[in-house]
């Protein structure tokens, strides 16, 4: 058998085994993972505390995801976007991460040591009415960035990380940042 044939027939049978293997790296790189385990991060629900954790892990600064049960909304986000690796792993590095029930009667400290309900805290100090809403903090425990509703897809909402953790929000909005990073 000629060498040049030989060599084509080893290239012929090579090529589905390669390509198996890079689909199969690829599955593997975008797979789901749940995010109350990579995405949110267990609290007792002292926020106090967790701004002294945050500041000593390095974080810039804590995200409150107030959510509801019942929500399409929030349930599209935990489905499709927050359960991405990709987004799991950039907000993980950048900030503490927390859900609040909107509806919740359990009993959290806020950030100035009030003790109250979830609800409370949603409704009352932030106003929250529509969910999901994605309050940032500095590491004051000061309000810094609000985005209410979901994100059109994950590519978004990392650009609405970016626009928080790299300082954008304090000198534009979130629509001309994407505007001008397209």
């Amino acid at each position: 058998m000629p060498q040049k044939f030989t060599r084509t027939l080893l290239a012929l049978a090579a090529a589905p085994i390669l390509l198996l293997c890079f689909a199969s790296a690829l599955q593997a790189a975008a797979d789901p993972r749940d995010p109350y385990m990579h995405f949110f991060q267990p609290t007792f629900g002292d926020f106090q505390e967790e701004l002294v954790d945050a500041r000593a892990d390095g974080k810039q600064g804590i995200l409150i995801f107030f959510e509801m049960e019942e929500c399409p909304f929030c349930h599209r986000m935990k489905q499709q976007v927050l359960n991405q690796p990709e987004v799991q792993d950039f907000y993980r590095e950048r900030f503490a991460i927390f859900s609040v029930d909107v509806e919740g009667d359990v009993e959290i400290i806020d950030f100035q040591g009030n003790s109250l309900r979830q609800a409370d805290f949603a409704f009352r100090e932030f106003r929250v009415r529509a969910t999901p809403v994605f309050q940032f903090f500095d590491l004051a425990g000061e309000p810094t960035v609000r985005f209410t509703g979901a994100t059109r897809d994950a590519r978004e909402f990392l650009q609405l990380g970016e626009f928080v953790a790299d300082g954008h929000h304090e000198h534009m909005n979130f629509t001309r940042f994407k505007r001008e990073t397209r």
